[in-house]
């Protein structure tokens, strides 16, 4: 764990505390409502330790970062050759939302954007039927260590406001590739983004994954490590949309954002980091969760190209 995690995160803190700039998500009238002063940043170590600063009990949507979560569902019920059939794992260098691509290839790019995570809830309400929505908070609350709930109001403003991912899921159901109805599939999606929870809620998400598939505190396995790793590897390539490339230069971990200003840094083995700030950049990323989580990895060299530990003596011929 990096030295003085504490101190680093506390400086981080005040030094991004005073960044302006970007602004929040309005095409969804209830996350426009929201206060863009918040700010919290939570990190959950793989041996169950948090440590949390701001506005850590504001509670929010988590929108696209629950795709990664998703996926994992999707892994773990039909395993990654099934997924694979319907998902790519292919960045897009698009808009989350942005059909482009899905028109030419017929099949979603990867998990990450609006139209794989729409084809993965597809297939988990052909797994679930009607509980899909139960077994998503099941699993998801597994993550967490606490239940969770769907945020009713967020979601019927999503409903109102989702006329994008419903061209979406049209189209993917002209392509053959939805495992369900189009409007359970889209109901099952917009409900997935409406979960609700806190800094500490998604980093101890975040931190099972970081602890490959075992909470950190319950030391129960939610997910299958070689499920973990998949999850990891498309967050780290295709979770940031079209920042990813810098994304990965300048930070070099997986992660996922969320339009309702919520970033989630995993570092593998080590910890996971939440940072909570509406304001969001041109790519629809919290402006500064980008500068949290950049600052934090820099300064520590968590960037994965910066690891050294393994040396050339240690290889066998």
């Amino acid at each position: 764990m990096p030295a003085n995690l504490k101190k680093s995160l506390s400086e981080i803190y005040e030094r991004c505390q005073s960044l302006e700039g970007g602004a929040v998500a309005d095409y969804i009238p209830e996350l426009a409502r929201v206060d863009p002063r918040l700010f919290a940043i939570a990190a959950v170590t793989t041996d169950g330790r948090l440590f949390e600063l701001g506005d850590s009990d504001a509670a929010f949507t988590i929108q696209s970062t629950a795709k990664p979560f998703a996926y994992a569902a999707a892994l773990r019920e039909f395993g990654l050759e099934s997924v694979l059939a319907r998902v790519g794992v292919e960045p897009t260098g698009d808009d989350f939302n942005s059909i482009s691509r899905l028109d030419r290839s017929k099949r979603p790019m990867n998990p990450m954007v609006n139209a794989g995570a729409i084809s993965v809830c597809s297939m988990l309400h052909s797994a679930y039927g009607d509980t899909g929505e139960a077994r998503l908070l099941e699993f998801f609350s597994d993550f967490a260590g606490e239940q969770l709930a769907v945020d009713s109001v967020t979601y019927a403003s999503e409903m109102e406001t989702t006329d994008g991912n419903r061209a979406i899921v049209y189209l993917l159901n002209k392509f053959r590739n939805l495992q369900a109805p189009p409007q359970a599939a889209l109901d099952l999606y917009i409900k997935m983004c409406s979960i609700q929870t806190t800094v500490r809620g998604l980093a101890t998400m975040g931190a099972t994954l970081a602890n490959q598939g075992m909470h950190p505190v319950r030391k129960r396995r939610v997910l299958e490590a070689a499920h973990v790793r998949d999850v990891l590897s498309v967050m780290l390539s295709c979770g940031m949309y079209n920042y990813a490339g810098q994304w990965v230069f300048d930070v070099g971990l997986p992660a996922k954002s969320g339009v309702s200003g919520a970033v989630l840094m995993i570092v593998p083995g080590v910890m996971a980091v939440c940072v909570y700030s509406p304001p969001l950049d041109g790519s629809g990323t919290s402006v500064r969760g980008i500068a949290a989580c950049k600052e934090l990895s820099q300064r520590h060299r968590l960037h994965l190209l910066d690891q050294t530990d393994l040396s050339i003596g240690e290889i066998n011929d």
